[in-house]
């Protein structure tokens, strides 16, 4: 064995050997237990940076733990790679999408390479690749066929910039979240899933999932919003009434105003003959229509001129255009109860609009609304035949009422709305559709799938060259045979990232999926950011329930288990290209190794917490490597004959040490297998080597010892730092496979004849004692009074108190 600790020369010799072996390599075996781990894929950028090091190295740690658990275990890798920011970097490069797609996979892969990350490259794939979008597109048409698809025309966020569809959460301060220009609201026809027919069952199977974080259950509950209201209906004269849906039916009495969206047609009507309202419109078209931005900015409006029949009294109240109702969200239109709402009480009172209290408390509370709106339920006054009710019983009243006047339903909603799919943009999945004049909207025949993107083709940003790719565009429709037109959206991103986890099962498939898919999934641990807490972790719930149905899979959700990881800190503010405090993957790996970074990353924070980046951290963890090579190079050196341990004849000190040592395995087993609690199980083992080194017993026992010791601490690092680990366990001796093998708890080891004391005198430690787990409290006594450091400092002194903490201390006061 070399003395000296070499990183990369063992990690590109351990990589070979990896490689050569196929360890990695996972296929279907029922009479297995399987085990799927998988890191959420990235987006090619061109370089790893800190955050996928860590993202990447939690699974890795995950996948090998489970391997040496004896399971059968899968962990694939592939890119999620179509979207704008490729297209963008063509432009600015001169080269095509593809051309830096796939330069930047071949180098981002090196570098997971590099680091040791054991990934099954069989399974590699890139949604950009038709052999993976084909079958996207044979789903959609699936779909279609189900009516689970359909097209109509949205009011969106429209980037004037990048020439494409934003969802409300790439908006952020009215801008587009890439290249920060103002969005404006554009009406487009838009191809849609209606996530909305399993909105009941994405939600009450939340409830199922007890392997995700209560905080991302939490906030897909949110997302998906659930509500039971009553649904009526404001007559207009000569107008279609305004639908209007409201969760407190109680405050109905008190509604003076009714508010609508700057894009319902009322508001579109009204603006033809008045150019403030056309200006008000104009405005509203630019803002932004994120959750956050619609509860923090000025609430404005305009009266449209419109009056609205109250449902029940008759009495006409004003219909006023708002810039805090959205035109997406339920019917565009909401009524207004000033009184007990906060937001409309705060706008009636800047537009001098009437307010009416119709709750009043129940129970003794301050019920003004002279500052601000009652908002708890109570008792209803000033509401006619309903007054006296409280606000449950006048719930049930009302909707009788209005349900036998036909003016209104009761009905259960979700705020959760469908999934817009459709994109202006080139670098996308094309949607198989074509547009006959005769036929009308024609699916692509299932024969001529893949409709692939065109490669000849120029990008300027102004529009998506299918809309002007004649080779594209014209075909011929598929039922008539005349002249049509392609469809030249493409998907939405998400729509890749909804499925490929179960492809990375079937990706060989000449399928969408086959058997194999049904042997892995769901998966059973899934690792990726916190932010990804909602879209596209919905979308994959919901594109596993589609494929159910569709009889592709048979589990109902896709991720058993989810661990959301905490960012990557630098000076407490996360790394970032736009901040300049990025840390290179690849110059530490060129300076300390991959395992020096595996293990400071793993080290530093648990995995859900947030992680500080540390140089000295990076160094310290390289230096407890280089410790560990020592000291097994050490005992390699030092004892030729390897005698087995005999476990009667312990001393002492060896029955300590081997007792700390399972210990060590039985705490690390639960913080890797369970907790995923990585730093405590490398503290833990930096502990046990801290006691292996103070142990100073010689002999056969000894030895044997020290060996069995080695290679625990060289298993249950093996996970997290493997090239080192890998080459220890040759050097070692040992016969096992490190890929298949982890320690077991020896019980015995673990149980207890003596317990170590401290003794204090005057409150301050002078001595410890071993003594018997059944010694009695006078033995106690004798021993702690005869431990030679103590009698320095109570010799000649009178003790004054001698007290005895079971199995803990044993205080003296002189």
């Amino acid at each position: 064995m070399q003395e000296n600790y070499s990183p990369l020369e063992i990690e590109r010799e351990v990589q070979a050997e990896w490689e050569q072996s196929g360890i990695f390599k996972s296929s279907s075996d029922e009479s297995q237990e399987k085990y799927y781990c998988l890191s959420m894929f990235p987006y090619p950028s061109g370089r790893l940076h800190m955050g996928h090091v860590r993202n990447y190295t939690i699974g890795d740690v995950i996948s090998r733990y489970q391997r040496m658990q004896g399971k059968n275990v899968m962990q694939p890798m592939g890119w999620d790679a179509f979207g704008l920011p490729a297209e963008n970097a063509a432009m600015k490069h001169n080269v095509h999408p593809a051309d830096w797609t796939y330069e930047n996979i071949d180098y981002m892969r090196d570098q997971l390479k590099q680091l040791g990350f054991g990934y099954d490259w069989d399974k590699e794939l890139a949604t950009c690749d038709p052999s993976y979008y084909k079958w996207e597109q044979w789903f959609f048409l699936k779909l279609l066929e189900k009516d689970l698809i359909y097209k109509k025309t949205s009011a969106v966020n429209w980037c004037p910039h990048d020439k494409t569809v934003l969802a409300n959460e790439q908006v952020i301060d009215g801008c587009c979240w890439r290249c920060d220009t103002t969005v404006e609201k554009k009406a487009i026809s838009q191809w849609f899933l209606r996530i909305t027919a399993y909105a009941d069952e994405l939600l009450t199977s939340l409830d199922k999932m007890g392997g995700w974080p209560e905080q991302v259950r939490t906030m897909q509950a949110n997302w998906i919003g659930k509500s039971e209201g009553l649904e009526m209906s404001f007559a207009i004269e000569g107008k279609t009434p305004v639908e209007i849906y409201t969760t407190r039916p109680d405050t109905l009495m008190g509604v003076t105003y009714l508010a609508v969206a700057a894009e319902h047609p009322l508001a579109i009507e009204a603006a033809q003959a008045n150019s403030d309202i056309t200006a008000f419109l104009d405005e509203c078209k630019k803002m932004e229509t994120s959750e956050e931005a619609l509860e923090t900015m000025e609430k404005k409006g305009i009266d449209s001129g419109f009056k609205a029949a109250h449902p029940i009294t008759g009495e006409l109240v004003p219909v006023w255009i708002a810039n805090f109702v959205l035109m997406g969200y339920g019917t565009g239109a909401v009524m207004s109860v000033p009184a007990h709402d906060q937001r409309d009480y705060e706008f009636a009172k800047k537009y001098h609009i009437a307010i009416k209290q119709v709750i009043f408390s129940a129970n003794g509370e301050d019920d003004s609304i002279e500052k601000e709106a009652f908002t708890a339920k109570g008792i209803l006054k000033n509401s006619s035949e309903f007054d006296g009710l409280n606000s449950a019983e006048a719930v049930n009243a009302i909707a009788e009422n209005l349900e036998k006047a036909q003016k209104g339903q009761r009905k259960t909603n979700f705020r959760l709305h469908d999934w817009g799919v459709s994109r202006q943009r080139y670098w996308g999945a094309p949607i198989p559709i074509i547009y006959c004049d005769d036929c009308g909207t024609v699916p692509v025949p299932e024969d001529q799938l893949p409709v692939e993107l065109p490669k000849d083709v120029v990008l300027d940003g102004a529009n998506s060259p299918l809309t002007t790719h004649e080779a594209f565009l014209h075909v011929d429709c598929p039922q008539c045979g005349k002249a049509a037109k392609r469809e030249t959206d493409t998907f939405d991103t998400f729509m890749e990232s909804s499925w490929y986890f179960a492809r990375f099962a079937s990706n060989k498939a000449d399928s969408m999926l086959d058997e194999s898919a049904k042997y892995w999934l769901p998966v059973d641990q899934y690792i990726g950011g916190i932010e990804h807490a909602i879209l596209h972790l919905l979308y994959a719930r919901f594109f596993t329930k589609l494929m159910r149905d569709e009889g592709l899979l048979v589990c109902d959700e896709p991720f058993k288990n989810l661990l959301t990881q905490g960012m990557v800190l630098m000076d407490g503010t996360k790394m970032s290209k736009s901040k300049g405090n990025t840390v290179d993957p690849q110059g530490l790996i060129a300076k300390y190794g991959a395992d020096t970074v595996r293990l400071f990353i793993m080290f530093a924070a648990p995995p859900e917490q947030s992680l500080e980046w540390s140089d000295s951290g990076v160094d310290g963890a390289f230096r407890f490597l280089k410790r560990l090579w020592r000291q097994v190079h050490l005992h390699i050196d030092s004892q030729p004959n390897l005698k087995p341990l005999d476990k009667n004849t312990l001393s002492k000190a060896e029955k300590e040490l081997r007792r700390h040592l399972h210990q060590a395995i039985e705490k690390a087993s639960d913080d890797i297998g369970r907790r995923h609690h990585f730093n405590t199980a490398i503290a833990t083992n930096m502990e046990l080597l801290n006691h292996y080194t103070k142990f100073t017993d010689e002999g056969d026992n000894a030895n044997a010892l020290r060996h069995e010791t080695l290679e625990a601490i060289v298993l249950m690092l093996a996970p997290i730092v493997p090239h080192i680990c890998q080459q220890l366990w040759v050097e070692l001796g040992s016969s096992k496979d490190i890929n298949r093998t982890w320690p077991e708890v020896d019980q015995s080891a673990l149980v207890q004849d003596e317990i170590q004391m401290i003794v204090q005198v005057n409150g301050k430690l002078r001595g410890k004692i071993f003594v018997a787990l059944d010694a009695s409290k006078e033995e106690i006594e004798t021993l702690a009074l005869a431990e030679e450091n103590v009698i320095r400092f109570i010799d000649g002194k009178a003790i004054k108190k001698l007290i005895v903490v079971p199995k803990k201390l044993v205080s003296i006061v002189v």
